[in-house]
């Protein structure tokens, strides 16, 4: 438990308890000697000798204390996988200062931009269904919307959309959840805010209304909602029980609040809850449990155990650099010189293994998936924390490359 001085400390914000410059460099120190609040999933059983998993915790969680000191992060909750298996699950700090509510892997954070990768996917599976080809113009299946100022000799392709070359621009335009005015519907929003900056595959612009069109294309194909292609096809069958695009009144109970440092106090304060008229770009909510067994069937070839969401040759295909020529690190520095987008993915080799990875950020929060291909390990981390990214990055390498070097791999748990 937190010192009673800590803990109000923690709360009034800690540059009001230590005002000089020199005791304020401390209190990070302070902080890592106390121990945090913890929760482990008693319900987690694996098939792992448990002295290999505890020696890689008693490495990983200092790390973890360390990175939501430097970062500033409230509230902390991480998964890994190890073949098909979850094998560990825990939160760290608060998901809610004033209450003190401490975080643990049932507490319930938006899962932003990772949304993408599980977009991509759907589109994927239309694809495998025969919709469309890669490289087929996106225009005649738009039924109403239209590219404004499209080139028709370099039109803009299914591929363009799923790697950020689409030529399209960036864009969330938020509305606080309690304001007088709601996000603009997806079709209007197409019609009206959809704007091309430039020809396609010509540089990297990452784009969340190149994901709304996608979602708007995956109604137009499948004649159904987004949202309810994206639960049966996804949530449903991987049993994500605690993902959804509007949380329930279970999942509200557990909400982490979502917090920003103060830029003169260094104070944590709340900050609004939004809606977006790119929702289909990472509007969604859950646990890191449900992160855990989305990366857990990505790195296993696109399926668990008897469910096949996409052929283990998609899967290839998505978590295969497209472009050669639109390299460099990630978000948070990830995957270095080698990394590229594949479909809806982030790819890389490193050491001479593949890895996967998405990340998503929405005012106050803070998500990460993470994979080795080779060696079907995962590592999910949903946050409460503004701008993450960095830490994130760290700890996700740092846990793939525990469970590697102490003979954790996921390739050997199935055999």
């Amino acid at each position: 438990m937190f010192h009673p001085f800590l803990r109000l400390c923690s709360f009034a914000g800690w540059t009001r308890c230590f005002p000089t410059a020199a005791v304020r460099a401390l209190f990070p120190l302070l902080l890592l000697a106390v121990p945090a609040g913890v929760y482990a999933d008693p319900g987690l059983e694996t098939g792992l000798e448990p002295d290999e998993l505890a020696a890689v915790i008693a490495e990983l969680e200092p790390e973890i204390r360390r990175a939501m000191v430097e970062g500033r992060i409230p509230s902390l909750t991480m998964a890994l996988t190890v073949g098909e298996e979850i094998v560990w699950a825990r939160g760290f700090g608060e998901s809610n200062l004033r209450t003190r509510t401490p975080a643990t892997p049932e507490t319930v954070y938006i899962i932003a931009s990772t949304l993408k990768t599980m977009s991509a996917t759907v589109l994927m599976q239309l694809h495998e269904e025969g919709h469309f080809e890669l490289d087929d113009p996106v225009g005649p299946h738009l039924n109403g919307v239209r590219l404004e100022g499209e080139d028709p000799e370099r039109p803009i392709t299914f591929r363009h959309l799923l790697t950020h070359t689409s030529g399209l621009s960036g864009g969330f335009s938020s509305v606080p959840v309690w304001a007088d005015t709601v996000p603009t519907p997806i079709d209007q929003f197409l019609v009206e805010s959809l704007e091309i900056e430039g020809p396609p595959e010509e540089e990297i612009r990452y784009s969340n209304p190149a994901f709304t069109l996608i979602a708007h294309l995956i109604e137009e194909m499948t004649g159904a909602d987004f949202r309810e292609e994206v639960e049966r096809r996804i949530w449903a069958p991987l049993e994500m029980t605690s993902t959804a695009f509007a949380p329930t009144p279970a999942m509200e109970e557990i909400l982490a609040v979502p917090y920003r440092p103060d830029a003169d106090t260094g104070a944590q304060t709340p900050v609004a809850r939004v809606r977006f008229a790119e929702w289909p770009a990472g509007g969604a909510w859950g646990t890191v449990q449900d992160q855990a067994r989305w990366i857990m069937a990505s790195v296993n070839g696109g399926g668990l155990g008897e469910t096949r969401l996409i052929s283990e040759e998609t899967a290839e295909l998505m978590q295969t650099r497209q472009f050669d020529e639109f390299t460099g690190p990630m978000g948070g520095g990830w995957g270095g010189e080698e990394a590229a987008y594949g479909l809806g993915w982030w790819t890389t080799t490193r050491q001479g293994e593949r890895y996967i990875a998405h990340s998503g950020s929405v005012g106050g929060y803070t998500a990460f998936i993470h994979g080795n291909r080779d060696r079907k390990l995962g590592v999910a981390i949903l946050t409460n924390g503004q701008r993450a990214h960095p830490h994130l990055v760290r700890l996700s390498f740092l846990a793939t490359d525990l469970l590697a070097q102490h003979g954790l791999d996921g390739t050997r748990a199935q055999d």
